[in-house]
């Protein structure tokens, strides 16, 4: 008979962006990565058929069921290597599919105080460092730059930066994505169009951009859907018949990228619509509402946000069609749910170079996690 053990691991709890999720080291974690599920599972609190979490760290939503795995890296290109893992918050399920940005701000300042980059190097004798990061979920290489307490050698959280979606302010960390195209399907626009016709199982057709930068995305316009673009997360996520319509987008449009549908994290789907004329004037470009494991999401996921503002830039895709006063301009604003986001895209010989976002990050909590395994 099976018998339950409690156990734990030492971890810092974070915000990055606008998610907070556990920061681990890997060597507090078996070499084998198939060994997770449990332990990682259990700390969250899932499976929950309830959908709360309120047995472990989590906290019922996609954007705080959240886990970085970080450790020294022996690339010559990175300081550190970071895996991004979503606990599935009703089944327990670990994806790892893609990349989280939000918590990707969280990753050079964490491995700063951690110790993992020892040699950091403040920038031009500033109280600024940079920490090359290598995402093995992309296998993309980012930069975090970040202020820095010279005198302490540790991430500096106080700033006057604001992140909508995010009470209060921080410092200002900037993350650039470099080649940032074909994180999952090594193209930034698998199918090779700019525009596909997906067929749904419904004998329905309906239009959707495929791109794949930072994360893959299936980007709708959502009028096509019958919404307003500026439809509140609550509206979008209790309207069940339209959910389980996206969740049928979503899944046509993994198999046309090349992608397995049952995995939830990557693509994720957007609707897209243009600002209004008191919108554009007031700076937005273009306006979204983001889809993220079933769940409408409050604000946007940052590597769809990376996606959308470049796909801005891509001629042709619903994204370059719908934005207003895009053309030719290094950034672009997004309104979402919860606010706007700006992201910016170098472009080169017509691809894309780097894309770059800012965010802001706090330690909220640093301890031992506790989890329950069985045992024989």
């Amino acid at each position: 008979m099976a018998r339950m053990s409690t156990q734990s691991f030492p971890a810092t709890f974070m915000r990055g962006g606008t998610s907070n999720g556990l920061m681990i080291h890997r060597s507090d974690l078996p070499k084998d990565e198939s060994e997770w599920q449990p332990i990682l599972s259990s700390a969250m609190g899932s499976p929950d058929p309830y959908g709360r979490q309120l047995n472990g760290m989590g906290s019922g939503i996609s954007s705080t069921s959240k886990v970085c795995v970080v450790s020294r890296s022996e690339r010559q290109d990175a300081d550190v290597d970071y895996t991004f893992v979503q606990v599935g918050i009703k089944d327990g399920s670990l994806d790892m599919a893609g990349n989280c940005g939000s918590m990707s701000s969280a990753v050079g300042p964490f491995a700063l105080n951690e110790g993992l980059v020892p040699d950091i190097e403040l920038l031009d004798g500033s109280a600024e460092a940079t920490v090359r990061i290598f995402n093995t979920n992309t296998s993309k290489i980012l930069h975090s730059t970040f202020s820095v307490d010279a005198a302490e050698a540790v991430y500096e959280p106080c700033g006057d930066y604001s992140v909508d979606g995010v009470p209060g302010t921080g410092s200002r960390i900037t993350l650039s994505f470099l080649d940032p195209g074909g994180a999952k399907t090594g193209k930034a626009l698998p199918t090779n169009n700019p525009v596909d016709t997906l067929s749904l199982p419904d004998g329905t057709t309906v239009k959707a951009s495929l791109t794949d930068i930072a994360n893959p995305g299936v980007f709708i316009l959502a009028s096509d859907v019958g919404v307003s673009g500026n439809i509140h997360p609550d509206t979008l996520g209790s309207n069940t018949d339209l959910m389980a319509r996206l969740e049928l987008i979503r899944r046509e449009g993994a198999k046309a990228m090349g992608l397995d549908p049952d995995t939830q994290s990557i693509p994720k789907v957007v609707l897209l619509s243009s600002p209004s004329d008191a919108e554009a004037a007031d700076g937005v470009n273009i306006i979204c509402r983001a889809l993220s494991m079933q769940q409408a999401h409050k604000a946007v996921p940052l590597t769809l946000a990376l996606n959308l503002g470049a796909s801005c830039g891509l001629a042709g895709t619903l994204a370059h069609q719908t934005a207003v006063a895009a053309k030719g301009r290094a950034s672009v604003v997004i309104a979402h749910a919860s606010g706007r986001v700006e992201v910016g895209s170098v472009m080169k010989d017509g691809n894309i170079d780097s894309a770059l976002l800012h965010g802001t990050a706090r330690v909220l909590m640093k301890g031992h996690v506790f989890y329950t395994v069985s045992s024989h």
